[in-house]
Order: C-alpha cells, then sequence, then structure tokens
C-alpha cells in the first residue's frame, strides 16, 4: 500500500483537532470527507478508518512511539509511524519519517501488548473500574470486543416497507444485506457502504440503528393507540422505532432539554412518514408534572457513561472522567425518581442506557425500588446486553410496571 501525502496531512488534521482541540471524532471526520471532491470511496475510506484507529489506540500508540499530549504535529507524524509500522506500510522518505526505529516499533507493541490498559488502549482509571464492576475475566473480554469496528445495521421502517423489500431495493443500489435473528426489524451491511445517500433512506425506508439499541423500543411492549413517553428522546432513534410499533396510532410524546435534538427529530419524523409525536422541550418541572399518572408507557433512555458504545465513539476514552460517571449516575437516579411519576396505574416503563457497568443499571433499578417514587412499581424482567457475548452494543434495559 502506497501512502499519499494529501490523505496523510488530512489524517493529521483530523488527529490534532480530536486529541487536542476536544473535537468530536465522527464530527471531525464528517469534515474531512468533504475536503477533497476528488477522492473516491477508497480514498474517504483510507481516512476515515485510519483516524479512528489511531483514535483507539491512542495510548498505545503514544506510548510506543514515546510522545505525550498535548501533540504537536511532529509527535501526531510519529503516531502515525507507528500505525503505519504495525500495519506493515512501507514509510515513504519524507522528512517526517527521518529515523523511525521500525524494529523497535514492534518489539515494545509486543512487549505492551501483555497489558490489559495499554493494548486494549484505555485510562488507568477506566480498566480499574471496569474490572472492580464486571471482575477481571469478562472486563477482558467486553473491552477487547469494544475496540473492534461496530457493523452498520439498519431498522427497516414499517410504516413505509417490509425488511424484504428493503433488501431487495438496497440490492438494486448495489449495498447487499443479511438478516439478523433475534431482531425483527435488523438488516446488516455485508460490507460497509454510506447509506444515506441511497434512494430507500430519502425515502424513509430505514434508520441507521444498532442491533442492541432496536431491542428497547421492542420492550417497553407498546400497542397501537397507547399514550406514550420517550422522556430523554434526543435526535429520536428510539422514539421512531416506538412510533412504527404503534402504527402512527395514539399519542407519542417526546421529550427533551435539548431543542436542537428534537429539532432532528422533527426533520427524521417527516422523512419517516411519523405524524403521532408531539415534541415537548422540558425547560421546567412544568412539562413533567401535567403528565403526572398520565402514561401507559414510559421510556427513560437515560444519559449514562456509554462504556457499551465505545466502538462507535473511541474518543469517549479520552474525554470521560471518572467524576462524570459519578455525576452522571445522580442523574439517573433523579430521572427515574422525577419521570416515574408519569406513569398511570397498571402502565409501564424501561430504564435503558447503553452502559456496561452494573452500577449504572441494574443497581440504579434496585435503588429506586426500594426508594418512595419506586415503591409502587414492579421489575418484570431485564436485559443485560455485553458486547463480545452479542457482537453489538453494550445496553441494558429494565421492564417496571406500576401497581
Amino acid at each position: 500500500m502506497r501512502l499519499h501525502r494529501n490523505l496523510c496531512f488530512a489524517v493529521i488534521d483530523g488527529l490534532h483537532l480530536i486529541f487536542n482541540e476536544g473535537e468530536y471524532a465522527d464530527k471531525v471526520i464528517q469534515q474531512l470527507l468533504k475536503r477533497d471532491k476528488r477522492w473516491g470511496a477508497r480514498d474517504r475510506g483510507f481516512v476515515a478508518e485510519t483516524v479512528y484507529t489511531i483514535v483507539r489506540y491512542q495510548r498505545l500508540y503514544a506510548e510506543i512511539a514515546d510522545v505525550k499530549a498535548p501533540y504537536d504535529r511532529d509527535n501526531l507524524w510519529r503516531i502515525f509511524a507507528v500505525w503505519a509500522t504495525l500495519k506493515g506500510i512501507k514509510l515513504p522518505d519524507w522528512k517526517y519519517f527521518t529515523d523511525t526505529p521500525t524494529r523497535k516499533i514492534k518489539g515494545r507493541f509486543d512487549e505492551l501488548s501483555k497489558i490489559r490498559k495499554y493494548r486494549e488502549s484505555i485510562p488507568d482509571w477506566m480498566d480499574e473500574l471496569g474490572v472492580k464492576e464486571l471482575g477481571e475475566a469478562e472486563w477482558t473480554k467486553e473491552i477487547a470486543m469494544q475496540n473492534e469496528q461496530a457493523e452498520v445495521i439498519l431498522r427497516v421502517n414499517t410504516l413505509k416497507t417490509n425488511k424484504e423489500d428493503l433488501q431487495l431495493k438496497l440490492q438494486s443500489e448495489d449495498i447487499e444485506t443479511e438478516f439478523l435473528p433475534g431482531h425483527p426489524s435488523a438488516l446488516k451491511l455485508k460490507e460497509r457502504a454510506n447509506v444515506f445517500v441511497t434512494e430507500a433512506f430519502k425515502d424513509g425506508w430505514f434508520e441507521v440503528q444498532d442491533a442492541s439499541s432496536q431491542l428497547v423500543a421492542d420492550f417497553l411492549d407498546v400497542q397501537p393507540g397507547m399514550k406514550v413517553v420517550d422522556v430523554c428522546a434526543g435526535a429520536g432513534g428510539k422514539t421512531l422505532h416506538l412510533a412504527s410499533l404503534m402504527e402512527n396510532k395514539g399519542q407519542l410524546i417526546a421529550m427533551d432539554i435539548y431543542e436542537s435534538k428534537l429539532k432532528k427529530l422533527k426533520v427524521r419524523a417527516r422523512r419517516n412518514g411519523v405524524h403521532n409525536i408531539e415534541m415537548k422541550v422540558i425547560d421546567s418541572t412544568k412539562p413533567i408534572k401535567k403528565l403526572h399518572g398520565k402514561a401507559d408507557r414510559l421510556l427513560i433512555d437515560a444519559p449514562c457513561s456509554g462504556l457499551g458504545v465505545l466502538r462507535r465513539n473511541p474518543d469517549a476514552k479520552w474525554k470521560l472522567e471518572p467524576e462524570f460517571i459519578e455525576n452522571i449516575k445522580k442523574t439517573q437516579a433523579e430521572c427515574l425518581e422525577q419521570y416515574s411519576k408519569m406513569v398511570k396505574p397498571g402502565g409501564k416503563m424501561v430504564y435503558a442506557t447503553c452502559s456496561v457497568l452494573p452500577s449504572e443499571n441494574q443497581k440504579q433499578v434496585e435503588k429506586f425500588l426500594t426508594s418512595e417514587a419506586g415503591k409502587d412499581f414492579n421489575i418484570i424482567k431485564d436485559k443485560k446486553i455485553l458486547a463480545y457475548k452479542s457482537g453489538f452494543d453494550g445496553f441494558y434495559m429494565a421492564l417496571l410496571e406500576k401497581k
């Protein structure tokens, strides 16, 4: 494989923005891919995959390159040289690569790969927390899986089509997919492709949504005609799934503290042909109080550490702080306490996170059930999804019923 200057420069610029300017990897890559109209799919693939791999293994590569953050451009080129050497790519005779100790790189890699926090490239505190919560064996397998590239999974929009027709339509656009057992609305791409430029996407036939995330709406057991509240709706992936399960009938209230996210949901809902969603910004306690005792179903897709979705957001490994996790647990407990009041007697709610930590999951539910707010609820069932077992994102969901 030959390295091309303009592609390598794009990678270095992207790494600078992510590591030194604190920008989000997915946003940076979106910008980079628009940089040169002459780039083909292979060029764009090289830029995106190289940036993601180096972000994923930042700690390991920086340790081998013997550089420390914040990285100047020379440091970034040294990290890049480590990546290229480990990939078996011959380094061109550019000034950035003079004195690259190729042999030493491979030796250091073998040595450091024996230590989990370097091999999986995670901060010390995260490694300690993972072991504490999941145990040595389970954490070792889980964090290894969280470094694998996530597959592209689609959720068919049953308001407009079905799985078989969507598969055929994508096939006509040269995108091959396969069904996923146990995931009734999912199609998995056989090879990565930009699905957002397809006719099927523009016509609202599908959304991109991980297989684990697709189980949450199903778990809530909604029926057409119900009053359903999705209280941490965000940009609405699960909201749209709920709307299709409700067959567009009944009332679906999407709430979030960020108006900007609900605006994105509005655009997606229009494309999906969904018209039973009402959007409400949580800007005070009023919108919640108005719904006390009114909801047949409530979804609390709670804010969390995101330790189940590091495959999608590898830069979160470096942006997360232990204090954030402690604070988010308080937020989760508040969400359960405040929002559960919207469920009517006999109604049900799901508490879900994309974390693999029991302290954000089972323990939150146990704590809630012994509290004043939770004493009227029973747990019906819960589901813990680990990436190394499922092959998809790490998730947790618990279904509770109000007596």
